[in-house]
């Protein structure tokens, strides 16, 4: 009897304790987490690469909703055109300038490359939006992690010039293709292609320009892009670096997709805290990943490693 008795309270606490287990891990428990999750998703942010009041094609950002990357190509792209969805998340003093009027046909993503059709609205544009058009588009796509292609169609044929500029464009593309592009060239020999990020102000909130120059230089890009952000160097004064014109780059080396730069002290902005400014470290690690395919950018000084800049996360 005594037996059956205890046996008969084990059963009963046990049948408690499970009762307890399933009041902690009932389906309104589990929605609750879930809804989390998706604010935080939901709250996301994304690059995108819209035209400013000085009319460059500039660095922002947007809240974004989707991780997939075709969802996130047409929320971005969508944010690109006129009155178009998500216009009204766009920061004040930069805008939509894709045609209104543009519908965007099909996405699909692949193995790193995106296809993107276009309706044939997308080249009713004025003759010195054109260029400016497809480099918004290029440079918006390629920021999404994963991203490294784009290739453009216009109802089902890729685009491969425009028609109002005659500019012949590669069928694939790419952040090499450049954007806001200046020329500065005096001889077909040695001509290098080399894209520097600025900092530009929009009341008194810093974004990045980035400007692609054409000129006569065979140096490693890399030392043009130092020399380019030299404060003293800056001709346009809608563009700014905060960058010491002191600095000098001692060496720079690429092993295993990581770029090791050396500079001397004048990088830092204060030398008793070993502080580097974050326009400066946007600046440098936003060129190097605009020309070169690596994933991290490490900052040392007198062969200490002060700071490293993730670029790339796959």
């Amino acid at each position: 009897m005594l037996k059956q008795y205890i046996l008969k309270k084990v059963i009963i606490s046990l049948a408690f304790l499970f009762s307890i287990m399933l009041i902690y891990v009932t389906p309104t428990k589990e929605f609750q987490f879930k809804t989390e999750l998706n604010y935080i998703e939901n709250n996301s942010v994304s690059a995108i690469y819209l035209m400013d009041a000085n009319n460059y094609i500039a660095l922002t950002k947007i809240k974004t909703k989707n991780k997939k990357v075709e969802d996130k190509a047409r929320e971005l792209l969508n944010a690109l055109i006129k009155d178009g969805e998500g216009e009204e998340d766009i920061p004040s003093g930069f805008k939509s300038f894709i045609s209104s009027d543009t519908k965007i046909n099909a996405i699909k993503y692949e193995s790193g490359t995106i296809k993107v059709d276009f309706s044939s609205e997308l080249l009713d544009t004025k003759i010195e939006y054109e260029e400016k058009i497809i480099e918004a588009i290029v440079y918006t796509l390629t920021s999404i992690d994963g991203v490294f292609k784009v290739i453009i169609y216009v109802d089902g044929d890729i685009l491969s010039r425009l028609p109002k500029s005659g500019i012949n464009l590669p069928s694939t593309l790419d952040k090499s293709y450049g954007i806001n592009k200046e020329y500065s060239v005096n001889s077909y020999k040695d001509i290098n292609k080399v894209t520097t990020y600025y900092v530009a102000k929009y009341n008194n909130e810093s974004y990045y320009v980035p400007v692609t120059k054409y000129i006569n230089d065979s140096r490693e890009k890399i030392k043009i892009i130092i020399d380019n952000l030299s404060s003293s160097n800056v001709s346009n004064t809608n563009l700014m670096s905060y960058l010491n014109s002191n600095t000098v780059l001692l060496s720079s080396d690429i092993e295993d997709e990581f770029m090791k730069l050396v500079f001397n002290q004048y990088i830092f902005n204060d030398l008793s805290t070993k502080n580097i400014l974050e326009e400066v470290i946007y600046t440098i690690s936003l060129s190097v990943e605009a020309n070169y395919d690596v994933k991290e950018v490490i900052f040392d000084v007198n062969n200490e490693e002060i700071y490293k800049s993730v670029i790339k996360s796959t």
